[in-house]
């Protein structure tokens, strides 16, 4: 029996017992009853309508489309599914578990807040830059709608004013610098806003002596603003030349999933350690353009974290639990140390 299909049916228990239904709730939405819409007797369109109507009356589970549906939209908020296993996790507890499934230990996506608040220390971070907005450099119009009612649409649904957070403060102490992506805002694609914040912040810490990190979610260069977007690679990457090689500072980028195309071209790939999270996907391009452009099959799992660290492509693969302190001691080997020792 299917892992995925054992969740729904535990799910489902329990969420009676949870909201008291006298009815089931076994069509709480189509990740959950994939396998039940396979009986014959709701899915005959062109047969007997009595034995559709004889098994409704004998078998109470089966409810109405419609009602499924209410149910289904009421209370789909309290849950989380996991993209590996479909199992569903209660998001009450979902930001204290750091976004890890509760049935499989798989790393979901988080957000740049949310990250923050799990690097830096409580009551010292301070954010850089945070009223730079896009424009519309190339006055980019699609058919769906203008590239400015997408960033505002964006601002409005996360709260944020572009793809990455910057800012100071401390971690476990010690003054660092840190540059937080969040693919929620237009998959973190990389914009003209996006590399000014990142380079400003870069040439911060070169002008203050301090470790740097940027935590990479991002689906590349933002289309929308064209060769305006692309340059940001070599200005971002030349900004971390004088950081790295003329200051000798350090510099650790963070992969999570996904870090693609331009970000994994340029600064995702220049640290002096390279630190990935368990089952991240890392690429350049993904891998329907690779097929479609090279007419070749790329094989499953080549594109994810562990697969790519045994290339050495990079240096540690790190769960959350443990990446605040490993992030400490990398820096205090690094002469980084904290403000007030003990």
């Amino acid at each position: 029996m299917k892992r995925w299909w054992l969740n729904s049916m535990l799910f489902k228990k329990e969420f009676e017992h949870r909201c008291r239904l006298s009815k089931s709730t076994s069509s709480l939405g189509p990740i959950e009853n994939a396998s039940e819409s396979k009986d014959p007797n709701i899915n005959d369109e062109s047969g007997n309508s009595s034995k559709n109507e004889d098994a409704r009356t004998s078998d109470p589970i089966i409810r109405e489309s419609s009602t499924d549906l209410d149910v289904t939209q009421k209370y789909r908020h309290l849950w989380v599914q996991c993209e590996n296993c479909y199992g569903l996790n209660y998001k009450k507890f979902f930001k204290s578990k750091m976004n890890l499934c509760e049935q499989c230990g798989y790393h979901l996506k988080m957000s740049s807040s949310d990250r923050i608040e799990l690097s830096i220390d409580p009551g010292t971070w301070e954010p850089m830059d945070e009223d730079m907005v896009s424009l519309d450099p190339i006055e980019f119009h699609s058919e769906e709608e203008p590239y400015k009612n997408r960033i505002d649409s964006y601002q409005r649904k996360t709260g944020l004013t572009e793809a990455v957070q910057t800012g100071i403060g401390q971690l476990d102490g010690i003054n660092v610098a840190i540059a937080v992506m969040d693919f929620q805002f237009m998959g973190g694609s990389m914009g003209s806003v996006v590399g000014e914040k990142i380079t400003r912040l870069i040439e911060y810490a070169t002008k203050e002596f301090l470790p740097l990190i940027i935590v990479c979610a991002s689906g590349g260069a933002r289309m929308q603003e064209g060769s305006l977007s692309l340059m940001q690679m070599a200005k971002i990457s030349s900004a971390l030349y004088d950081y790295q090689s003329n200051k000798k500072l350090f510099y650790v980028p963070i992969l999570t999933s996904p870090t693609t195309g331009g970000v994994t071209a340029s600064f995702g790939m220049l640290g002096d350690i390279i630190i990935a999270e368990p089952n991240a996907y890392i690429a350049f391009a993904g891998k329907r353009v690779i097929e479609q452009t090279l007419n070749k099959t790329v094989p499953d799992g080549s594109q994810a974290a562990e697969y790519l660290f045994q290339k050495g492509l990079f240096d540690l693969i790190v769960p959350r639990n443990p990446l605040k302190s490993v992030l400490s001691e990398l820096f205090q080997l690094h002469t980084f140390f904290p403000l007030n020792q003990n």
